[in-house]
């Protein structure tokens, strides 16, 4: 095995490493955040690095180009679906009532839905509202 290669397996493995605490530490403060707001910023941000990272060390270790496509499509398809479900998911916690909103700083989703889709004050046209 040359030097190169010898460098870049134990590269791959530090970051294999480092990926898996990162994941460990987003699924942590999944269980340990208060909220569904909290909870969804622990299940993208960190979860999406830590993918990242493990991805970036098999890279290192496999280093054929089918192998580098593959890995590629994952990390992609991890940063496209991962934040957007998160979203999904408190935005209906939102519309459910289990987001506390008084401890919002902005609320802009509020002034949205209470609006009808004419621009109109559904409250003042005694609309229930979605």
């Amino acid at each position: 095995m040359s030097g190169w290669a010898q460098a870049a397996d134990t590269a791959g493995a530090v970051l294999l490493l480092l990926g898996a605490a990162v994941s460990l530490l987003g699924a942590i403060g999944m269980l340990r955040l208060p909220d569904v707001l909290s909870r969804g910023h622990a299940a993208t941000n960190p979860q999406s690095l830590g993918m990242l990272l493990v991805l970036a060390g098999v890279a290192l270790r496999l280093r054929s180009g089918i192998d580098l496509g593959t890995l590629g499509l994952i990390g992609f398809f991890q940063l496209l679906t991962g934040p957007v479900a998160a979203h999904l998911v408190a935005r209906v916690a939102y519309r459910t009532g289990h987001v506390g909103r008084e401890g919002l700083l902005f609320d802009e989703l509020d002034e949205q839905l209470s609006r009808g889709p004419d621009g109109t004050d559904t409250a003042a046209r005694g609309d229930a509202g979605p």
